[in-house]
C-alpha cells in the first residue's frame, strides 16, 4: 500500500443548466455557484467534468490522474481497469428535467453512447413532489411515437411521489423524469450519455427548442421494464453500538448505504474497493494512519481501496452520511 493515499476531497464542478435554480448555494452553502446552478458534480472522472483534488500535496490533480497514478490502490480490486466507474453529484430541480432515456449495457453500443444506471436519493423535496419513473403498462413503439408527435407524452408515464431520505433506482432504458421540487444526490455510472424524448415544449438559452434524440432513444428503451417505486432504507447491523447502517440500494454497478454516527465507527479499506461518502448532516472526521480528514456537512469525499484500517466519527455532534461503491 502506497503511504501516499489518503481521502480526497474535490472542487465541485458546476452546471448551470436551465431546470436549475438556488439550492446548492443555500441548503449546501456554496458561495461559488453559477445562476442558476443545476448541477454539482461532487465525484467525476468524466471528461465532461473532471473533478479537481482540493487541497494536500496532490492538490490541482484530476480524479482521472489520480486513478492513473494509484490503479487498484485507489479503485480496489473490484474495479476492472484505470477508470473511475461513478459519478456522483448533487442535482437542484427547480424545474423539471426533461423526459428522457439513458442507455444500459446491452443497448449502449447499438446506440452509440455510454451505459448509465442511476439512483435518486432525496436529501429534500417539496410536500407534492413527484418523478416520472416508466412507462404506464402496454406502452410499446407505436403508442410512443403517437404519443410524441402528439405531445401527450406526459400520458404515458408513470408519476411515482418522493419525499425527504427516499430513493429511487433507475436502470438503463427506463424513461423517466425528475420533477420540480427535488433535491436529489445521484449515483451512477461514469456516463454523460442522455436522450431526450420531451422537453414540455420550452425553449432553451438561445430561444429554440432544445434538440430532441428520437432514434436513439427508442433504441435505447427497454419497453418492458416495470416503473421504479420509492425505496425505503432497511437496517442493517452496524460496528459500534449505538451507530445505525441501514441499506438503501443495492445494484450491479453500486450500492449506497446510509449511516447515523453517535459514536467512531470502525472500518477497514481492505482493497476491494473506494468508498465515498456524503454527508447529510454535522459533520464526519475519519483518522487513518496517517491522519484525520473532516469532512463537512454537504461535502463528498473519496476513500482509497487501500488506505487500511480508519474510523468514521461524529465531529461536535451525532452526523448522518451516505456512502457509495461498486
Amino acid at each position: 500500500m502506497s503511504t501516499a493515499l489518503r481521502p480526497y476531497l474535490f472542487r465541485p464542478v458546476y452546471k448551470d443548466y436551465l431546470w436549475g435554480g438556488s439550492r446548492i448555494a443555500s441548503a449546501l452553502g456554496r458561495a461559488d455557484t453559477p445562476e442558476p446552478c443545476a448541477e454539482s458534480w461532487e465525484v467525476s472522472a468524466h471528461p465532461d467534468g473532471l473533478s479537481i483534488v482540493e487541497d494536500g500535496p496532490e492538490a490541482g490533480m484530476s480524479l482521472a490522474d489520480l486513478c492513473e497514478k494509484y490503479g487498484k490502490g485507489l479503485l480496489g480490486g473490484r474495479v476492472v481497469g484505470r477508470q473511475f466507474p461513478l459519478l456522483i453529484k448533487v442535482i437542484d430541480a427547480s424545474k423539471r428535467l426533461s423526459v428522457q432515456v439513458h442507455p444500459s449495457e446491452e443497448t449502449a453500443s447499438q446506440c452509440g453512447g455510454e451505459p448509465k444506471t442511476e439512483m435518486w436519493y432525496f436529501l429534500d423535496a417539496r410536500e407534492d413532489a413527484f418523478v416520472c419513473a416508466g412507462l404506464k403498462p402496454g406502452v410499446g413503439p407505436r403508442i410512443f411515437r403517437d404519443a410524441i408527435r402528439e405531445k401527450r407524452v406526459p400520458s404515458l408515464l408513470e408519476a411515482v411521489p418522493v419525499s425527504t431520505g427516499k430513493a429511487i433506482f433507475i436502470p438503463g432504458g427506463l424513461v423517466h423524469a425528475i420533477c420540480e421540487g427535488c433535491f436529489v444526490l445521484e449515483v451512477q455510472q461514469n456516463s454523460n450519455t442522455t436522450y431526450r424524448v420531451y422537453d414540455w415544449d420550452r425553449v432553451g438559452a438561445d430561444g429554440k427548442p432544445r434538440e430532441l434524440h428520437l432514434n436513439q432513444a427508442e433504441k435505447a428503451i427497454q419497453w418492458k421494464l416495470p416503473a421504479s417505486e420509492a425505496l425505503t432504507p432497511y437496517p442493517m447491523p452496524a460496528a459500534a453500538p449505538g451507530n445505525v447502517r441501514e441499506r438503501v440500494v443495492r445494484s450491479d454497478f453500486f450500492t449506497m448505504e446510509r449511516y447515523t454516527l453517535q459514536a467512531p465507527e470502525p472500518a477497514t479499506a481492505s482493497g476491494a474497493c473506494f468508498r465515498v461518502i456524503f454527508v447529510l448532516e454535522g459533520a464526519v472526521r475519519i483518522r487513518d494512519a496517517g491522519g484525520e480528514t473532516v469532512v463537512p456537512f454537504g461535502r463528498s469525499c473519496l476513500i482509497p481501496a487501500a488506505l487500511g484500517a480508519y474510523t468514521l466519527e461524529p465531529v461536535d455532534r451525532a452526523c448522518r452520511f451516505l456512502t457509495a461503491e461498486v
